[in-house]
């Protein structure tokens, strides 16, 4: 349900660093709180970013949510699939659902995330 290999945020991102490129998306939980997901606003590739800054908006029939930033870096790539296919958040989060790739600019940042088992704590507590 969590992969382990990934690192997440208390706001329900996740990070799969590969290199210096960590590529971030919304966690499972996440998008089933969410529910349909109906629209994602994407950054700008090129634009900087730092932890913790508003990355982009996933918006559903529920709510209208920001997607953090768990890591500061250039916006290297975005998933413009989700333009025409946002509902791929909802059936493969970890998958074909990511959101964007960011040039990692200090890979101290990545220890202040959650493990796996952190945050599956994080949820079910």
């Amino acid at each position: 349900m969590y992969p382990a290999e990934l690192k997440y945020t208390e706001e329900h991102e996740w990070v799969r660093v590969e290199g210096n490129i960590a590529r971030v998306g919304i966690t499972d939980f996440a998008q089933k709180e969410l529910g349909d997901v109906v629209f994602v606003e994407l950054p700008a590739v090129g634009d900087s970013i730092k932890a913790t800054d508003s990355l982009g908006v996933v918006e559903s029939v529920k709510a209208v949510s920001d997607i953090y930033s768990p890591i500061s870096g250039q916006i290297v790539k975005v998933n413009e699939k989700l333009e025409d296919s946002p509902e791929l958040i909802n059936q493969d989060p970890y998958g074909e659902g990511w959101i964007a790739e960011i040039e990692v600019e200090d890979p101290k940042e990545l220890e202040g995330l959650l493990s796996a088992d952190g945050y599956r704590a994080l949820v079910e507590g």
